[in-house]
């Protein structure tokens, strides 16, 4: 490996790094957890139902940047672990040509189509189909820019500028909510809210443009379309256009088909509560978000040390997730309703024990999965998903029709589940990992024996307090002895003397 390459995955950076992503990925879920009850007593339950397909179709097209976004990251760390400066400015300006044209694409077809999403699509009452259509049309205009700021982040990922990534995340993604809430307060007018949004994303386009020249100083040079430089993003980012078509897809047809068979206020009551599972997110996402750059310089050159990252990835992930899973599934039906009222917490218990169960498992997939793309395998992915959709769609409409919101979780749960084993094959295949199967198998199994006996217990809260503190308890003691190593033990009694 080149001193570089070295350098970009020492392990205290990649740690620094992480913090800087855990941060900056919590804050904001702080702010949404106080945000959202405001913004639903404000607008009301069908409006906050739009507001959340708003997010999504804004999410959904992001996805038109034909893989370029990840491409970029994926290159640009290759480049780097080369040495290889000189082509380091005609890939970014090629990247940026196709991510623009991609954008004014994206915006072009949601103009279009946002009346027949609204009186056609989604169920959403006649007397907000007017503003509800407005509001579509100026969504509409931050498609270009949500686009670009992905290739903009996928830069500064590569050079692991995670501080500058996240120096900004913070008040943007906080500002998704904190806007509608302060506009919400004038006016109940979706239109207006929406407004507001787009000159979010229009500040943080140009903050980030900023950042990625005071991080690649000739970024300005050479500013060219580079047809060869092209054609290699679009060999690795083809699969991943393919797989990013088809992923959102998958991620949103819950709360799609719920809009569509049930109401936009069914969406609501779903949507709360898989809210906080996305939000969890945040967790994995931030690991994962610094180790893929890593992991990209290190499988083809040391895969040791790329097994290694891998696992302790995911271990840092599931000490941190586990506790948080346990306490929201015992404690699921007083949560929802302190935070969203006993309406939402009638409607909506089921639904997120359901969830957060599946959270754990998601926590872990997002590890396998950036193996396959650092190992620049999104073929794989694609095929996947490819397959996973119809089949999906089939299990989740069949459920929703017969089970209601409860049914659309259920089908999350059982795709996620055979999506995750299906991950972990393929990426034991790449990095030549023999798993120890009856280990895994065995502790899903305790995993799953706390769940059901927490779901059975009594209602009786200090008896679920005293379950819950009795099994954190003891997963703590089994992680310090048993998933720890030596110097994290070390560590740890460091840092106890420290402050202690």
């Amino acid at each position: 490996m080149s001193l570089q390459s070295k350098k970009l995955t020492e392990g205290s950076l990649l740690a620094k790094n992480t913090l800087y992503s855990l941060i900056g990925y919590i804050i904001p879920v702080i702010v949404a957890l106080f945000a959202i009850p405001i913004l639903i007593n404000s607008l009301g339950v069908d409006k906050f139902g739009v507001l959340t397909l708003a997010w999504m179709i804004t999410g959904y097209f992001s996805i038109l940047d034909l893989g370029i976004g990840r491409a970029l990251t994926k290159l640009l760390s290759e480049k780097l672990g080369n040495d290889d400066m000189k082509n380091i400015p005609s890939l970014i300006s090629t990247s940026l040509i196709v991510t623009t044209a991609c954008g004014l694409f994206g915006c072009a077809v949601l103009t279009l189509y946002s009346s027949n999403l609204v009186t056609s699509l989604f169920k959403i009452p006649a007397e907000l189909h007017d503003d509800v259509i407005r509001s579509f049309y100026v969504l509409a205009l931050s498609i270009p820019f949500v686009i670009n700021v992905a290739a903009l982040r996928g830069i500064l990922e590569a050079y692991q500028r995670f501080d500058l990534i996240n120096i900004l995340r913070i008040p943007i993604a906080s500002s998704t909510f904190l806007v509608p809430v302060l506009i919400s307060q004038f006016s109940e007018e979706l239109f207006h809210i929406v407004i507001g949004l787009v000159i979010v994303r229009v500040v943080e386009i140009f903050v980030n443009l900023i950042f990625c020249k005071k991080v690649v100083s000739n970024m300005y040079k050479n500013q060219i379309f580079n047809s060869s430089i092209f054609k290699e993003l679009i060999n690795f980012g083809g699969w991943m256009t393919i797989s990013n078509l088809i992923g959102p897809m998958i991620l949103y047809i819950d709360r799609f088909l719920i809009g569509s068979i049930i109401s936009v206020g069914a969406v609501s009551f779903y949507s709360a509560s898989y809210e906080i599972v996305n939000r969890m997110m945040v967790i994995p996402g931030a690991v994962v978000g610094v180790l893929f750059p890593a992991i990209g310089v290190l499988i083809g050159n040391d895969k040791d040390r790329a097994i290694e990252i891998f696992y302790q990835g995911m271990k840092y992930t599931l000490l941190i997730i586990f506790p948080i899973v346990l306490i929201i599934f015992i404690f699921s039906e007083e949560g929802l309703s302190l935070w969203l009222g006993d309406e939402f917490a009638s409607k909506g218990t089921n639904v997120l024990r359901i969830l957060i169960v599946g959270s754990l498992i998601m926590s872990v997939s997002y590890f396998p999965f950036a193996v396959m793309h650092a190992a620049g395998k999104p073929k794989v992915i694609a095929i996947i998903h490819i397959i996973e959709v119809p089949t999906y769609a089939i299990i989740a409409v069949m459920l929703i029709r017969s089970y209601g919101i409860e049914g659309a979780a259920f089908a999350w749960l059982i795709r996620l589940v055979v999506d995750t084993v299906v991950l972990f094959y393929f990426a034991g295949k790449e990095l030549n990992i023999n798993y120890h199967f009856k280990r895994i198998l065995l502790t899903a199994g305790l995993i799953l024996l706390i769940f059901l006996i927490s779901f059975f217990i009594s209602n009786n809260f200090i008896l679920k307090l005293s379950f819950g503190f009795t099994i954190l308890a003891f997963f703590l003691l089994y992680a310090y002895n048993k998933m720890l190593n030596f110097k994290e033990k070390e560590y740890l009694l460091s840092l106890k003397n420290k402050f202690f």
